[in-house]
């Protein structure tokens, strides 16, 4: 949510960041007339309030009449809080400054390279091919057992998988992480507070008996875990990483990647998670995304680094960048991490503060970054291929996964 102080001082600004968001900026002229409305009826309300107070115990019959009036401006006062509320939270956090515009996904902008794009002198296999033949991945019998977009890990490919989880941990615990297991159902009121269907509820799980939600990702029950708290400045930042299966219906991805299991229904995935002063967010965003270069260049698996435009942010991230690993098979790159700043837009939702050593109350910065999902396991596969239909394990993962090569003759 944003500061309704801050809209009133510069309507324009936040129209045209609504606008730089693909989000229709009339939404900002609805908050102003309706925040407009709701403190006239404010006044009025304080001078009753304030007239009452006066009256002598004879002024029975006009302390009456202001009682009534009171009670219809009141219930007026209350509907119109609201209604401007309901409004606030559909308005999208402003990119910052150093965000480029742009409409969609194609007006991204590529930051830096990493990596030798290996050459194969032998046909090249896709991830769900080479998962196929290794016996890694079964999306067979999982779509007899759950449907289309499922799959089984099993044998290398689960050990793979719990190879990076390691790694990561590791990684993130040496950097002085707090480790958590967070729940996957959170109230539906939490993931609203969240920002991420503010546009709707197509792409969520939800178990309306219970009024819970499954999470689409682990920072989902890891951002509010100080849901309506204050936090000490001199605690900041709070960095946790977490892990967690998501849930996520994949509503509008009818045709894309129906092989193998890059875009599934449930996945597990490694998160990272800061709390921070405001004048440290973007700093700590640069060091988020040092933390997901250095996990990839450890694997050794190619990617370029892409910085979100305006129209491809969503609305709780104020700057985000992904990561994409080189695909031989399709000759393109792919996401496999994403790092946000979310600046205090969460915590204004969540009601999560922190305390300067001067006293003053402030909101917290939020900020999130994949450490490992299951994406990397098809870079690898992908990546590390031999002619012989092996594929070669990446020497920091050899010790987990117990062998050097994955080879079709095991």
């Amino acid at each position: 949510m944003l500061d309704i102080k801050k809209i009133r001082e510069s309507p324009e600004y936040f129209k045209k960041a609504t606008a730089d968001k693909q989000r229709d900026p009339k939404l900002v002229d609805e908050v102003l007339r309706l925040d407009n409305e709701r403190r006239e009826i404010l006044q009025e309300v304080e001078a009753l309030r304030a007239e009452r107070n006066k009256l002598g115990k004879e002024d029975i019959a006009k302390g009456k009449q202001l009682k009534v009036k009171l009670g219809r401006l009141e219930e007026d006062l209350e509907k119109l809080g609201k209604q401007l509320n309901e409004v606030l939270w559909k308005l999208p956090n402003p990119a910052l400054a150093s965000v480029p515009v742009g409409k969609d996904e194609r007006e991204n902008v590529e930051i830096k390279k990493w990596g030798k794009i290996p050459k194969f002198d032998f046909p090249i296999k896709s991830h769900f091919e080479l998962g196929e033949t290794l016996d890694l991945i079964d999306t067979r019998r999982a779509g007899k057992v759950s449907g289309t977009r499922f799959g089984y890990l099993k044998k290398e490919g689960a050990l793979l998988e719990f190879a990076l989880l390691h790694f990561g941990f590791k990684t993130l615990l040496e950097k002085g992480f707090t480790p958590i297991l967070p729940p996957v159902l959170i109230k539906k009121e939490v993931m609203e507070a969240l920002g991420y269907n503010n546009q709707g509820w197509e792409e969520t799980y939800i178990l309306d008996k219970d009024n819970l939600c499954l999470v689409a990702t682990a920072e989902h029950s890891m951002v509010p875990y100080f849901l309506n708290e204050t936090l000490k400045e001199n605690e900041l930042p709070k960095r946790f990483v977490g892990y967690s299966y998501g849930f996520r219906r994949e509503a509008g991805s009818y045709g894309k990647d129906t092989k193998g299991i890059l875009r599934v229904h449930q996945f597990d995935n490694l998160e990272m998670i800061s709390f921070t002063r405001p004048e440290d967010s973007q700093k700590e965003h640069q060091f988020f995304i040092q933390i997901e270069e250095e996990l990839m260049q450890t694997l050794k698996i190619p990617y370029h680094l892409v910085q979100m435009c305006t129209g491809d942010l969503g609305d709780p991230a104020a700057a985000k960048f992904d990561i994409e690993a080189w695909f031989p098979s399709e000759n393109k790159y792919r996401e496999t991490h994403s790092c946000s700043n979310c600046t205090d837009y969460q915590a204004r939702r969540l009601n999560i503060r922190f305390k300067r050593n001067t006293g003053e109350l402030e909101f917290v910065h939020i900020l999130n970054g994949t450490v490992f999902s299951e994406r990397p396991i098809l870079a690898i596969l992908e990546n590390y291929q031999q002619a012989d239909g092996s594929v070669v394990v990446p020497e920091v993962l050899r010790d987990y996964v117990g062998k050097e090569v994955i080879s079709p003759k095991r």
